[in-house]
């Protein structure tokens, strides 16, 4: 999992040692202007990549709403671009979880894990802000969408999935 913000000083170095993909979905999300970008889902290409982008708004909501999911054929590039704040844990994916729906094999290429009290003991936090994204890779875990102790907010969030092929 890597963690970063699009206005952070750092972004053109972070966005540089990932592969050419990563490194151009990065900045068609820093450049695109998504705020006010149609929800649903849309075929792109950017670089002669074909991805998909994904426009939504949701709500946060309490962890114990969500379950655990993960993806093996896209990278998940995550970012905030309205709202929030937006939590999010992940863990590294040990083969201990138990499959609650698997959907793999299917254009969503998602398979979601049933919740475990001891995945607490592993999983780690980021938060999520307007400019903040989180590249998921096919071994991250990752259960966006929470809430902190303040309670449900609203937020605008965009997912580039990058195929993993097209990085290695």
């Amino acid at each position: 999992m890597i963690y970063g913000n699009i206005n952070s000083e750092f972004f053109e170095q972070q966005a540089a040692i990932l592969p050419k993909p990563l490194c151009e979905a990065l900045h068609y999300l820093k450049d695109a202007d998504l705020v006010g970008h149609e929800l649903g889902h849309f075929p792109i290409e950017i670089g002669g990549v074909p991805m998909i982008l994904q426009v939504m708004e949701q709500e946060t909501s309490p962890r114990e709403t969500h379950y655990p999911e993960i993806h093996r054929k896209y990278i998940d590039l995550q970012m905030i671009v309205s709202g929030g704040p937006e939590y999010a844990t992940f863990f590294t994916d040990r083969g201990e979880e138990t499959v609650r729906e698997d959907l793999l094999g299917s254009p969503r290429d998602i398979l979601f894990y049933e919740n475990r009290a001891e995945t607490a003991a592993f999983e780690s936090c980021v938060v999520m802000e307007p400019g903040a994204y989180a590249l998921y890779f096919p071994w991250d875990v990752h259960v966006p969408g929470q809430c902190d102790a303040n309670g449900p907010k609203g937020f605008r969030k965009i997912v580039l999935k990058v195929p993993m092929a097209a990085c290695l």
